[in-house]
């Protein structure tokens, strides 16, 4: 889930300036409109200890107008506090409508705490989610907008950082960062838990990186301005440009965020096999892979793969060096199309619950359920509340598979978009491949920023510590079979000795 905010995004000085002023203008804008609707907001700023959350708070006080935002910092409880219900701090501080508050801390904080030092369960902590859930779907049902932004820091970062007062302001540093930054790792699982059970389609989770702080001041108050955006729409008035170039130096951050930097750019794909690396570990790989299967059947355990990727990525030749691994009786391949008129009249997740396999097989999905927020998001088949609410149902779907035993593997295949047009027109030259080439791909392709987008987003909601996604790097063909039968190998092996 976070490997998505440690792609290394950044903003200079300059360009943050030159923006900057656009970003405050619509901002104020926007607050003019909430203050004349029945709607109030409530920015939850959350994250990683040493992330700058303070300094967060300091920015957008700066760029509202602070006359309608109350600031709630939420630090130890005080016996007042104690002597009521969990809730009722938060209740009492709830803003009235056309104003904004902003909350340093929220009703995360507690549970999420409690959890890592091991105070509450798993299953306290589940329930302790599940009363925010109906929280906050009781608040937007009322006209109650929710921006919840996650501050990530990747591990080292956060070390370098306690390291190197300089790195943070000394007065704003948190008190709690040395303590925290032990943890790291115990952490890091509570909070993946608990933002991937309360990622709602109403109030979908923003996990920011927040390495430069350039980029996550921007990161955050654009992620505001878009949610506002939705409810009261945009401003035609333009500010005036701080910089002559402001409009230039906007676009190239947003074309930064949206289509040059995300986790696929962490992908190397210069890895490569020669003939002989890849003929000895092929053989190795499926002999291994063959008695893993028989195990995985004489143990009654079953697995599901799936397999995700660019049109002419190599999917299916991949999906072939695993199948001819594996005895026929032991498997299925689902080749996902669009959805039948039976499909479609029932809910998007009918035709894959019914290929899961039974004890002791494979299903392996050519294409997958994630269709819903890559395919249909991007070419418009569902609505944005409809493939942001998936991404709480698809994690919920596939939790409901690993409890009961089965091993999921969830592979999206890489290839740059130089590779994927070569591979293009050599399918066009040869007859043996010409079928393979529509219409369609090339139009797809067209929409290449627009996928990666949605791939990133994808794996920030979906790539959690129990079903992570493994990106195949997959400009060599050779390469990528082997990394993905590596996987699947050393998964049943985990899976069957577990």
């Amino acid at each position: 889930m976070f490997e998505a905010a440690e792609v290394g995004r950044k903003l200079s000085k300059s360009e943050f300036n030159a923006a900057e002023p656009e970003l405050h203008h619509s901002l104020l804008s926007l607050q003019q409109k909430l203050r004349r609707s029945k709607h109030s907001l409530i920015v939850i700023v959350s994250g990683v200890e040493g992330a700058g959350k303070g300094e967060i708070v300091d920015r957008l006080n700066k760029w509202f107008d602070t006359r309608d935002v109350q600031t709630c910092a939420y630090w130890e409880e005080s016996e007042e506090e104690k002597h009521r219900p969990r809730m009722w701090r938060f209740w009492r501080d709830m803003p009235m409508r056309g104003n904004i508050s902003i909350m340093f801390g929220s009703w995360y904080t507690r549970p999420i705490v409690d959890a890592a030092f091991g105070k509450i369960t798993e299953a306290e902590l589940d329930q302790e989610l599940g009363r925010i859930r109906d929280l906050e779907r009781a608040l937007t049902a009322d006209g109650v907008i929710i921006v919840k932004l996650w501050f990530h820091l990747p591990k080292p970062e956060q070390k370098e950082r306690l390291e190197q007062d300089a790195k943070i302001s000394k007065f704003k540093k948190s008190p709690l960062l040395q303590d925290f930054s032990k943890h790291y790792d115990q952490f890091a699982k509570i909070c993946e838990r608990a933002l991937r059970l309360t990622d709602g389609g109403a109030t979908p989770w923003h996990i920011i990186e927040a390495t430069n702080y350039h980029y996550r001041d921007f990161a955050a108050g654009k992620t505001i301005v878009s949610r506002l955006e939705t409810v009261f729409g945009s401003d035609e008035q333009q500010p005036a440009k701080a910089d002559p170039t402001a409009d230039s130096v906007l676009d190239n951050i947003e074309s930064q965020d949206s289509a040059k930097i995300t986790v696929l750019d962490r992908v190397d794909l210069s890895q490569s096999l020669t003939d002989s690396e890849y003929s000895q570990r092929l053989s190795e790989l499926q002999k291994q892979l063959h008695s893993l299967a028989w195990r995985m059947n004489t143990m009654k355990r079953n697995a599901v793969l799936l397999f995700e990727g660019w049109d002419a990525a190599g999917k299916g030749s991949a999906l072939r060096r695993v199948t001819a691994a594996i005895d026929a009786r032991l498997y299925r391949v689902i080749p996902i199309a669009a959805p039948t008129d039976e499909e479609k009249g029932h809910h998007y997740l009918w035709r894959f619950w019914r290929h899961i396999p039974r004890a002791g097989r494979f299903t392996m999905y050519d294409r997958s359920w994630y269709g819903r927020v890559l395919v249909e998001r991007v070419e418009g088949f569902a609505s944005a509340d409809e493939w942001q609410r998936s991404y709480a149902e698809i994690n919920s779907f596939e939790e409901q598979l690993l409890d009961h035993g089965i091993m999921l593997c969830k592979f999206w295949v890489h290839i740059s978009k130089d590779e994927q047009l070569r591979r293009f027109k050599e399918r066009e030259k040869d007859p043996r491949k010409q079928h393979k080439i529509t219409d369609e791909d090339w139009r797809n392709r067209e929409k290449w920023d627009a996928y990666k987008l949605a791939v990133n987003d994808m794996i920030a909601h979906t790539s959690t510590s129990r079903a992570p996604w493994t990106l195949v790097a997959g400009n060599d063909k050779k390469f990528a079979r082997i990394q993905i039968l590596e996987t699947v190998a050393a998964q049943l092996e985990a899976m069957l000795s577990d």
